[in-house]
């Protein structure tokens, strides 16, 4: 094999194990990095009293656990919804002066029942129920 057969060969299997890794990597694939799908089974409490939640003890305030953004809204309610935004998967923020969910990234923007008002995305949030015992709040699909 002389030199320009090798460079052949070595460049068309280069190639061929580049097309072949790349097969699943495209926008639709069904990744967990990719997916825009929301936790299902949601069940779990927060302590309000545990320093890792302090956030929610203010108006305004939000965390993410779980896959959830739970937040609590400038009335003091509590509200979840799932954590990233429909339109590929970018980490959402909770805007208590606008009520309103928000994904930096594209701009997608989100009502605080989950509702689609902006952005790239058609699709809605998934919404999660709240209830607060005394100074636990569990959050449950």
């Amino acid at each position: 094999m002389d030199r320009k057969e090798f460079l052949a060969t070595m460049g068309f299997g280069a190639t061929s194990l580049a097309v072949l890794s790349c097969l699943g990597c495209g926008k639709g694939s069904s990744s967990t990095n990719g997916s825009t799908s929301a936790a299902t089974n949601v069940d779990f409490t927060l302590d309000l009293t545990a320093s890792a939640n302090a956030t929610l003890t203010s108006n305004g305030g939000y965390l993410i656990s779980h896959g959830v953004l739970v937040a609590r809204t400038a009335a003091g309610a509590y509200i979840a919804v799932q954590e990233s935004c429909m339109h590929e998967n970018s980490p959402l923020v909770y805007q208590a002066a606008s009520t309103r969910f928000f994904c930096n990234n594209h701009g997608a923007t989100f009502t605080e029942k989950g509702v689609v008002t902006g952005g790239p995305t058609s699709r809605s949030l998934t919404v999660y129920n709240t209830n607060v015992s005394g100074t636990l709040l569990r959050v449950y699909s």
